[in-house]
């Protein structure tokens, strides 16, 4: 079925170059690919098998009411059915690219691209990205540095593997996002319960079929970071890389993150050589990469492969710390231009996590309006309200906002982010 819904004063048939961009985050993050897409003039369809999804999302509805010119109902976890339903309702001359930015519906991007001879990632690539099984296999037999790791399809497997890579182990899904049931485990029952939570749950965050079992992986002692890079007519260009800062065990809960790194620069090639013989190991050919690497003592190690823009709020500090609008030129890229790299150093940039204190209600928020007083602070994405029930966060999708601050380098915006944060406090009963 497809819903071919126009905005007003906008053509159904003319000279126009139509830009499919597959679901979204809610949010703001959300809204920073259909913003870069309208910038250039775009006509943007946006397929979604679910439109209600964003209607409680005040961000997601100005952003359609602003940017999104058609709405098309289709399968995203199926390219046949994105590819039958753009059919439907355009002709394939008008398309010019297909986007998303949220990782489960990468692979069918790319299917979708390479169906309608559009841009984009080779769909082989897309599908060892997304799935952290084939990520390690690739990568191992590459000579890329992986954590011991094992796929298990029961209790009695999941138990040997944590006993051949030792405790404390990780044990996660391969196919979801968001740190979503990862988990640090430091017994063997905490192995069998986890696995049973992951086993037990049949589709991820978005609704596509997990694999079945689980993997149970070396735990890395050391500090993580992301490799972003582009990947343009073959040649990989580095963006840069971004400090990651991770909470608590047993989860793995991002606290926010600096761009660009604070690390010596003879650290920082050791960890893109990494990153980007991962990319070569799996063939990704085109486009944004986001690859997370450990850093422990015997040397940097490949944690994941993301085949999209990165997450949270890096692409802004990126823009902040470089001026390099990462969407715009993702969008352009994908819309068959030639992105501009270029890179100028402005300074450095901070994002801050803001989480739960406790289980329960929220019944204030306090201190927003005493950030107007920190010098630097240049986004504040709070979404949360009394009234509404939150917990102390077990994954990303928990955090309930994000502040961005700069400073003429990472130590100013490191100590004025600091400031910053603390002056937020979440009332929680």
């Amino acid at each position: 079925m497809t819903i071919h819904h126009e905005r007003s004063g906008v053509p159904n048939k003319g000279n126009r170059r139509v830009f499919a961009v597959i679901e979204t985050f809610l949010g703001a993050l959300g809204r920073t690919p259909l913003d870069a897409a309208r910038a250039q003039g775009l006509h943007i369809a946006f397929v979604t098998r679910d439109m209600s999804r964003y209607a409680p999302d005040p961000p997601a509805r100005e952003a359609f009411e602003a940017c999104v010119d058609s709405v098309i109902e289709a399968d995203p976890h199926d390219s046949a059915s994105v590819v039958a339903a753009l059919d439907r309702a355009y002709e394939r001359s008008d398309l010019c690219g297909i986007y998303t930015t949220i990782d489960h519906y990468v692979p069918v991007v790319a299917e979708t691209a390479r169906t309608l001879g559009l841009p984009g990632l080779d769909p082989a690539a897309a599908h060892m990205c997304r799935n952290k099984l084939k990520t390690r296999e690739s990568a191992e037999k590459a000579g890329v540095p992986v954590p011991l790791w094992a796929w298990v399809r029961s209790e009695e497997e999941a138990v040997a593997a944590a006993e051949r890579v030792g405790l404390p182990c990780v044990v996660k899904p391969m196919t979801d996002a968001g740190s979503l049931d990862v988990r640090l485990c430091r017994t063997v029952q905490d192995v069998i319960a986890q696995y049973h939570v992951i086993a037990s749950v049949p589709t991820d965050f978005f609704g596509g079929r997990r694999l079945p079992g689980a993997l149970v992986e070396e735990y890395l002692i050391g500090y993580e970071v992301s490799v972003e890079s582009f990947t343009f007519r073959g040649e990989r260009t580095l963006i840069g890389v971004t400090d990651k800062g991770l909470g608590a065990h047993p989860h793995f809960v991002e606290t926010g993150d600096v761009f660009p790194s604070l690390l010596p620069q003879t650290v920082q090639k050791d960890l893109v050589g990494t990153a980007f013989a991962a990319l070569d190991a799996v063939g990704h050919d085109f486009g944004c990469a986001h690859v997370e690497v450990r850093m422990t003592d015997s040397g940097p190690k490949l944690i994941e492969i993301n085949a999209r823009m990165p997450g949270g709020q890096i692409t802004r500090l990126i823009r902040e710390s470089t001026g390099f609008h990462l969407q715009r030129e993702q969008v352009r890229m994908h819309s068959g231009q030639e992105p501009d790299l270029t890179l100028r150093p402005l300074g450095s940039a901070v994002s801050r996590f803001l989480s739960a204190p406790r289980d329960g209600t929220v019944r204030a928020v306090h201190g927003l309006d005493l950030l107007a007083r920190i010098p630097g602070v240049v986004e504040v994405d709070l979404h949360v309200a009394p009234g509404d029930r939150v917990r102390v966060p077990e994954n990303n999708v928990d955090l309930l906002g994000s502040i961005v601050v700069c400073g003429q380098n990472g130590g100013e915006a490191l100590r004025r982010a600091d400031a910053a944060i603390g002056q937020i406090g979440i009332e929680v009963e």
